[in-house]
């Protein structure tokens, strides 16, 4: 009996040990988008609170952020599909020939609509150095924004999240995804200016509105340039730089009317898009995602795969 019982536990532990649990590295792969953001969002989150409630300035937060976003967006990108998916995905960046309009787009309908909007509500005022200063301040800020700060964050987000949401669900439903991460690992830049202690409650809630309230815009816009592009991470990380340093035009003072600049502009492409035969709700980015997984939603699709000229 005793010999039998021990026979037993034998197999039982080789059955165990046959059935270990899933590594980190399976559950990435399997499910690529939900470990970025766990990770990601978790870490950036607990870090930046942390020098919060410290009272430490939060930039050293940001400049983790970046690390942990493209860090994590090249490790997993490497487990999934080694050293070509990580190729693809950088490719992204070096992908500049998408056409005058859209350079037109990423770097000057921004700031031009940011103005538009200062003329019609009445809060636009003359810069004093000219129109010069102001073109050359933008121009400088945009690029030193780029180059430190949107062309990482846009390979994670935009190369990373956005082309596989976009890949399952098409571009509306992928793109208005993608937005709930991004909004959320931006809400503790609501106490960046005067700290946990002295931000009021209602400033905290004027930033997260926000916040909250033009990624879903943001992301949509950054979808249909993916599309349009053929995966341009460039394009989107030039948007993302135009955007941000249009909030601080010194043409239009308040830092609010480059958000409904951003809807105006939203709903301008979309209207293009809509009238040069484009599905606004469908979309993927073949270029940037591991090979099969644009077939999830190919239908229907075939016209929402060629560049705009």
């Amino acid at each position: 009996m005793s010999h039998s019982m021990g026979v037993l536990m034998s197999r039982s532990v080789s059955t165990a040990a046959q059935r270990p649990f899933p590594s980190l590295r399976a559950f990435a792969a399997r499910r690529p988008v939900s470990a970025f953001c766990v990770a990601a969002v978790g870490l950036v989150l607990l870090l930046q609170t942390l020098l919060l409630v410290a009272g430490l300035d939060l930039t050293p937060g940001k400049l983790a952020e970046l690390v942990i976003l493209f860090g994590l967006a090249l490790l997993l990108t490497a487990w999934i599909g080694g050293v070509p998916l990580v190729r693809r995905l950088l490719g992204g960046l070096a992908r500049w020939r998408f056409g005058l309009g859209r350079w037109l787009l990423v770097l000057l309908a921004m700031p031009a609509l940011t103005v538009a909007v200062g003329l019609a509500t009445g809060t636009f005022r003359t810069s004093p150095d000219g129109w010069g200063a102001v073109t050359l301040d933008y121009l400088v800020i945009l690029v030193l924004i780029a180059l430190t700060a949107s062309i990482w964050e846009e390979t994670a987000w935009a190369g990373f999240v956005q082309s596989r949401l976009m890949a399952d669900r098409g571009l509306l439903i992928g793109s208005l995804l993608t937005a709930a991460p991004f909004a959320l690992i931006h809400l503790p830049l609501a106490f960046e200016s005067s700290g946990l202690a002295r931000t009021s409650l209602t400033d905290a809630w004027i930033s997260w509105a926000f916040v909250i309230g033009s990624a879903p815009f943001f992301r949509y816009l950054a979808g249909g340039l993916l599309v349009d592009t053929g995966g341009s991470i460039l394009a989107v990380a030039l948007l993302h730089a135009s955007f941000n340093t249009s909030g601080s035009l010194s043409v239009v003072p308040g830092g609010w009317q480059y958000a409904l600049a951003l809807v105006v502009l939203t709903i301008l492409v979309a209207a293009y898009r809509a009238l040069r035969g484009r599905s606004l709700v469908r979309g993927t980015v073949p270029a940037l995602a591991e090979p099969g997984s644009e077939s999830l939603s190919r239908s229907g699709q075939a016209g929402d795969q060629r560049a705009a000229a």
